[in-house]
């Protein structure tokens, strides 16, 4: 891999790559996330449904819950969170309410990705896609392709 910039989209989506690989090595959808502060990971995710037990343990929630425990406050004004895939339909909604300042991910989800039923994040927050798409995209591809052989 090249070098990445630190501080840049590319940086924080490498880790959060990370975690996704951390749920493929424990038979979790490979997503992770990390939000970031100040330019700072304050949190950090990745999906653990089949783990906990939890139809909501999804990265994202858990690096939003995080998050808020880091800094003292459930609204995340001057946060990004980085995922690897799109947020799903109740991880956009709890960044609505999180008031994230920016919203990035890496592959497209087109049949349980938020965007098929229009933008459900907060007015404010900056969406960002695309960031490492290919690499996240191919880490889905390989946890499915490992289920149905």
């Amino acid at each position: 891999m090249e070098f990445l910039s630190l501080y840049s989209d590319e940086y924080f989506m490498q880790e959060a790559y990370r975690q996704a690989q951390y749920a493929f090595e424990e038979g979790e959808i490979p997503i992770g996330a990390v939000v970031v502060s100040n330019n700072r990971i304050i949190a950090k995710a990745y999906n653990q449904t089949e783990k906990l037990q939890d139809v909501t343990a999804h990265a994202e929630m858990l690096a939003l819950t995080a998050a808020a425990e880091y800094l003292g406050n459930k609204y995340l004004h001057d946060c990004t969170m980085y995922v690897t895939v799109e947020p799903c339909i109740m991880c956009a909604g709890a960044s609505y309410w999180a008031q994230l300042k920016r919203v990035v991910f890496g592959a497209p989800e087109p049949k349980r990705g938020y965007r098929r039923v229009g933008n459900l994040l907060h007015p404010k927050t900056e969406m960002v896609s695309g960031v490492l798409a290919q690499e996240c995209a191919e880490l889905m591809a390989s946890f499915f392709a490992s289920k149905r052989n």
